[in-house]
């Protein structure tokens, strides 16, 4: 009797743990590799659709590449489609950066965190070089400062949000 009561007690964590990490959605932690293995192993983001209304390679500007491929998680796309205005904890817009000669020169991200820094949106942001070394991330001045211009679509020029 002890033995299955110890068995059931156990499947019941085991579940429980399970739909925790579930609920969470299995998203990393806002820490630069973290983020990258995530979008490139765990959740590959070319796997993701587009930002809604953009192809691949459209014109981009500094400080991004010459051309854009901007992708977008589901949380991500459900609130761009949706028009919330300001998109939910766990939505990741992935920017491919590219030179004139369709070269990729840098993959540049923005992680919604819940928490993580207020006074930014509470996104997360990261660059990463082309072979995916971190250029930087977390609470970067220069995003920040830049995306300020577009507060009210919260942080984000590619396409409207609301």
């Amino acid at each position: 009797m002890k033995k299955n009561l110890v068995v059931l007690l156990c499947s019941f964590m085991v579940i429980g743990l399970a739909g925790i990490a579930f609920a969470g959605g299995g998203l990393p932690e806002a820490k630069g590799q973290a983020v990258y293995d995530y979008i490139t192993k765990t959740n590959p983001y070319q796997q993701w659709s587009l930002f809604p209304g953009k192809g691949k390679f459209y014109t981009g500007k500094h400080p991004h590449g010459a051309l854009l491929t901007t992708y977008v998680n589901d949380v991500a796309l459900a609130g761009i489609n949706d028009k919330v205005g300001t998109l939910a904890n766990g939505s990741i817009i992935v920017k491919e950066n590219y030179m004139p000669n369709k070269m990729l020169g840098a993959i540049t991200v923005m992680y919604r965190v819940a928490g993580y820094d207020p006074n930014g949106g509470d996104w997360f942001w990261a660059k990463y070089a082309a072979n995916g070394s971190i250029a930087k991330e977390g609470k970067v001045n220069g995003c920040i400062n830049c995306h300020a211009a577009v507060i009210n679509n919260d942080w984000v020029f590619t396409g409207p949000v609301k």
